[in-house]
């Protein structure tokens, strides 16, 4: 009869990996960071137990490379498996918001448009993560409407592998106006515009990327 983990265990290894888990999607962390499973124990104040059940999850999601000797790193990714992790997004991503569109609601777009004011002022503030971090949650909050748990699930996974390369890229952009397509996305929202709705999402997803590349 396989052991289960104590409680404890459980509650600390959940803890480190979803603290974990939101740094490396922030970009928090830089690309090629290395990391110690001591040294994450050490920083959530956890034992090398739940500190290494952490990294092997976040591995498993691509959030962490590992080595065969085990050396842990954040992703550092070529322009090439980043424009490829674009276009996965430009597929996935339209169709989550068209998804989305028959149970968007006016509070929905107005606590959208609310989150979108924050992303100006992270771009104008030129903050490369709190950027990141409110241009996610301006997405979340609507594909959470498409009630699409795995296809959720695949995008999130790919915004873990693309965030310590996306902040590194925004951090490097000197820039202080608007970025993306999210007025256009609103605004296709507010009509009930799916085929407009669908073009500015995909918008969103891929011009900024051929902006910040160059």
């Amino acid at each position: 009869m396989t052991k289960t983990a104590p409680p404890d265990s459980i509650s600390a290894h959940e803890r480190v990996f979803r603290s974990l888990r939101q740094q490396i999607m922030h970009g928090e962390l830089p690309p090629g960071e290395a990391l110690t499973i001591r040294g994450i124990g050490a920083s959530f104040g956890v034992s090398m137990t739940p500190a290494r059940e952490a990294v092997r999850r976040l591995a498993a999601e691509g959030a962490l490379t590992m080595t065969a000797s085990g050396r842990v790193m954040t992703p550092e990714l070529s322009g090439e498996r980043l424009e490829e992790l674009t276009r996965i997004r430009a597929l996935l991503e339209p169709e989550m918001a068209a998804l989305a569109l028959p149970r968007v609601h006016p509070a929905l777009i107005e606590r959208m448009r609310s989150m979108n004011a924050t992303v100006d002022q992270m771009v104008a503030k030129q903050d490369a993560t709190g950027y990141v971090r409110s241009n996610l949650d301006f997405h979340r909050t609507l594909y959470l409407r498409a009630q699409a748990p795995a296809m959720l699930a695949i995008v999130e996974t790919i915004w873990l592998q693309i965030g310590p390369t996306m902040r590194a890229l925004y951090a490097s952009l000197k820039r202080s106006g608007r970025l993306g397509h999210h007025r256009e996305v609103l605004a296709a929202l507010k009509a009930g515009d799916e085929a407009a709705l669908r073009l500015a999402m995909r918008e969103d997803v891929t011009q900024g990327l051929r902006m910040l590349l160059g």
